[in-house]
Order: structure tokens, then C-alpha cells, then sequence
């Protein structure tokens, strides 16, 4: 078993990289000592650990098996889930597999949602295991045999966001300023990025470099970017040129661009204002002449507001703007994507193309795709796998969706009529006037805490139900869980 991340780079023909993430000793070890004869195996223990671990390893894995209980929540799911998109962002190629004995029906389907090729529940046999393992690895070859461009071909559509993209794109694609892609994660910004606003250009046959600021080290970022002389730290044993010397003139893709660190920022801000920048230990200055573009899932105004990014870098970064529809956006595009995601992989699988009844296709068009273009395109490589050539009915594709995120409740939702807003005022008027100090923001945080764990608590810690009972949508309870756990 490999244990350290930096270890070299396995040879061509050798065995598949597999992550492990639990939280159990006993267990890491038992599949560790079962699935070395088929795997170079690296482990984890929890979210904070993996992401440390991948941004510091040279080689990506191949497939990783996680849990959903990981500290400091074990007997929830939130964690495991938070990590499944976290891992996808660091290593956009892995095929995640989720081992979990919290087998719920919504997390198994909200696992799937975020982008997991497959769930099993704890305890399997381990024969079941290496089946899913395989799985993952064989739908692994069939993204990593088609054409890059084939994977997410976003611009397969006639619904007005994709036209309105479209123009977007036309117009920006020879201009010589920075472009802020935006959108959320899985509709594909990267592809974007290459395909449409550098392939399609002038710039077309020029170096396209791109670096994820999220999937590698802080520390690291400065001399991947500007490259550093010999003896700058420790391990510069020669000088080495970085990304924007090597794009020349071509293209910088920078994805997750708010995951920058704030001192970096103004230095990438002057490489924007006057092509000006320095390697690391070195007192030369050099220029570059590459077109930077950026991408993002976060909100980089409310980033600004926060204090987290740069105003002015902000500003820069955003001349020219594109923002990438969701799939909820698309309308009957996600019809197109469907046939050309079915016809694909069934080719390359040298299978038939399965079909869908009348029923579901009323059901896929209605779906919301919380993981765009990615769900979509694993849910149509696991249908491939299971029903080759055979028509597949509403019940098939309902156990493939996550259909559990109900709407919220209107903001302006009726109040019960029990009621009694004097009663609550004058409630808060004895607070005030008492001589401890007071926080509204310490009043509202631990009122929400409150509320969510009495929520979880009532449904048995499952997030769905609790998400209901507390009148959010799930995908919200989960962003204010996290919150909490940051604050704790």
C-alpha cells in the first residue's frame, strides 16, 4: 500500500490509483489488505485530510471508495456528500464510489446526483465490492476514450440559455480581454474555456494551460504560475519557467478562481493591469502576453463583500462575462444531450443504445439535474450498463434520480394562527433590557441550530425529511450545516 502522496508516478501498465476515505481503522485496512493485488491504494480519514492530500500528490487516482459518515459528523451523511463534488473538483477524470452503511434511499440518489458512479451499502461481500470497483474503472475508459470535446458538449441545444451563451461567446471569443466564466459545478466551464474560447479563436494554435486553484496547494500556486529560480525553497534544484511563461501566446485558464489565496491576487492583478510579473527568487521582471480567462462556482461579489477577493481584481476579471445555463435552464436540450450521450457510450461500449418509455421521457424531461451535465451523462453511462438495448421504464430511471428535493416554502408563507407577535416582542423587549450584552447574530445562529439538530432529530438524521420539516430545500440545509460545522 502507498502511503505518501508524492510517491512517483506508476508506469503505463501499472495498477489503477484507488482513494480511500473512512474514518475506521479497522475497516481501511481490511480493504486495503483485500484490494492491493488490484490497486496502488491511498487513504484518508476525513474531508480536511483528502483535499490536503490530493492538493499535495502529483498523480490523481483513478477511482476512489469513500464514506458518507466522516468526522466530525460519523452518523450523518453531510460530509461524505460535501466531499463527493470537492473530489471531482481536484480530479475533474476520478470515478467516485460510495461505501456507506448510512444506504438510505436519498443519500444513495443524492450521491449519485453529485456526480458518484455508483453506491454500495456496507457491509458487502467483497466480490460485490470489486464489481462496483470495476464498474467505475470501465466507465472511467469510456470518458477517457471519447473525444474531450464529446464528453460535455454544452453547446448541443437550442433553448434560449444556450443561444444567449452562444452570442455571448461569438462576441468574446477573438476580444483580447479576460473572460469570468460562471456556472455552476458540472455544466462544464472548462470546456468552454478550451473549446470556445481559445480553440475558436486567433489564439487557436497557441499553448493552452490551465490550472485549478482549488486542486493544488497554496503554497505552491505562486511558483506554478510564475515559475521560481534555482534555490528559491527547498526541492528548487534548477530554474523553472511557470504557466504564464509557458502559455506565451496562448491561453491561462484559471479554474475556481476564488479559491485564490488573497496575497496571490495582487499579484495576478498586476500581471492583468501590465503583463508585468517575477519568478519566485528572482528580481527580473518578465512579461506576459496571455490571455487569462477565469472561472468560478461561487458568487465572487458576495466573495468581495466577505473580504475574501479583491475588488479590484474582481473588476478586472469580469470585462467580459459568460455564465454557463444549469441544466434545469435547458428545457428540451436535455433530450439532445440524452441521444448523444446514449449513442456515444453505447458505440463505445459496442452495445445498443437503450431507449427510454413514454413515461420516461416525461420524467427526464422534468428533472431538475442538480449536477448537470455530469449527472447527466453518468446517468446514461449506468443505463447503458444496465439495460443495453432494452426499453427502460419510469420505475428504471426513477431509481437512478435524486427526486427528494422538494421546493421550499414560499418566502412570504402563511404564519400558523397561533401566532402571537406581542407576545414574541415583548419577549425580546425583556432580553434587551436585561444588563448582559446582546448579539442578534449570536440570537439568530444558535435559534438555527437549534431548529437543525432538533430537525435531524426528529427525522432520524435524515437530511431530506429534516430539510422538509424546516421548510428549506436540501441543498440549503446542507450548505447551513457546513457553516455550522466552520463556526464550531
Amino acid at each position: 500500500m502507498r502511503s505518501i502522496p508524492d510517491a512517483k508516478l506508476p508506469s503505463p501498465d501499472s495498477k489503477p490509483l484507488l482513494l480511500i476515505v473512512d474514518d475506521d481503522p479497522l475497516i481501511v485496512d481490511t480493504l486495503s489488505f483485500s484490494l492491493e493485488p488490484g490497486f496502488e491504494i491511498i487513504t484518508s480519514h476525513s474531508r480536511p485530510h483528502c483535499i490536503q492530500l490530493l492538493q499535495q500528490t502529483a498523480q490523481q487516482p483513478d477511482v476512489a471508495l469513500i464514506d458518507l459518515g466522516l468526522p466530525p459528523y460519523p452518523h450523518r451523511p453531510d460530509e461524505g456528500l460535501t466531499l463527493i463534488p470537492e473530489l471531482l473538483c481536484l480530479a475533474p477524470d476520478i470515478k467516485i464510489v460510495v461505501l456507506s452503511g448510512q444506504s438510505d434511499g436519498d443519500n444513495a440518489r443524492h450521491a449519485r446526483a453529485l456526480g458518484a458512479v455508483d453506491f454500495v451499502t456496507k457491509p458487502c461481500p467483497l466480490t460485490d465490492l470489486r464489481s462496483a470497483l470495476d464498474r467505475a474503472l470501465r466507465f472511467r475508459a469510456l470518458d477517457t476514450e471519447a473525444p474531450p470535446d464529446s464528453r460535455s458538449p454544452l453547446l448541443i441545444g437550442k433553448s434560449p440559455a444556450i443561444e444567449k451563451l452562444k452570442l455571448q461567446l461569438k462576441h468574446y471569443a477573438d476580444a483580447p480581454f479576460p473572460v469570468l466564466i460562471e456556472g455552476e459545478s458540472g455544466t462544464g466551464k472548462e470546456i468552454v474555456a478550451k473549446s470556445y474560447l481559445h480553440q475558436n479563436t486567433a489564439r487557436g494554435r497557441k499553448p493552452f494551460f490551465a490550472l485549478n486553484c482549488a486542486a493544488i496547494s497554496p503554497s505552491l500556486v505562486e511558483p506554478t504560475l510564475f515559475g521560481y529560480a534555482k534555490g528559491a525553497f527547498t526541492g528548487a534544484t534548477a530554474s523553472r519557467a511557470g504557466y504564464f511563461e509557458d502559455a506565451a501566446d496562448g491561453t491561462l485558464f484559471l479554474d475556481e478562481i476564488g479559491e485564490l489565496p488573497l496575497e496571490l491576487q495582487a499579484k495576478l492583478l498586476r500581471v492583468l493591469e501590465n503583463g508585468g510579473f517575477q519568478r519566485v527568487g528572482e528580481t527580473q521582471e518578465r512579461v506576459s502576453r496571455a490571455r487569462v480567462i477565469t472561472a468560478t462556482n461561487r458568487d465572487l461579489r458576495r466573495e468581495v463583500k466577505a473580504g475574501n477577493f479583491r475588488a479590484d481584481l474582481y473588476h478586472r476579471l469580469s470585462v467580459c462575462t459568460v455564465s454557463v445555463p444549469p441544466l434545469r435552464d435547458m428545457g428540451d436540450d436535455k433530450l439532445l444531450l440524452l441521444d448523444h450521450f446514449r449513442h456515444l457510450y453505447a458505440a463505445q461500449s459496442k452495445r445498443s443504445p437503450f431507449e427510454l418509455s413514454a413515461e420516461a421521457l416525461r420524467l427526464w424531461t422534468s428533472y431538475s439535474f442538480p449536477g448537470n451535465v455530469r449527472e447527466l451523462r453518468n446517468i446514461v453511462i449506468r443505463l447503458t450498463a444496465k439495460y443495453p438495448g432494452h426499453h427502460v421504464n419510469d420505475q428504471d430511471l426513477e431509481a437512478e434520480l435524486d427526486l427528494q428535493d422538494d421546493p421550499p416554502m414560499p418566502a412570504h408563507a402563511p404564519l400558523p394562527a397561533e401566532r402571537n407577535d406581542e407576545a414574541l416582542i415583548a419577549s425580546a423587549s425583556r432580553r434587551l433590557q436585561q444588563p448582559i450584552p446582546f448579539s442578534l447574530d449570536t440570537t439568530l445562529a444558535e435559534t438555527e441550530r437549534s431548529y437543525i439538530e432538533a430537525a435531524l432529530r426528529l427525522a432520524n438524521s435524515n437530511v431530506s425529511r429534516a430539510a422538509r420539516l424546516l421548510g428549506i430545500n436540501r441543498t440549503t440545509l446542507y450548505s447551513r450545516m457546513e457553516s455550522m460545522s466552520r463556526e464550531s
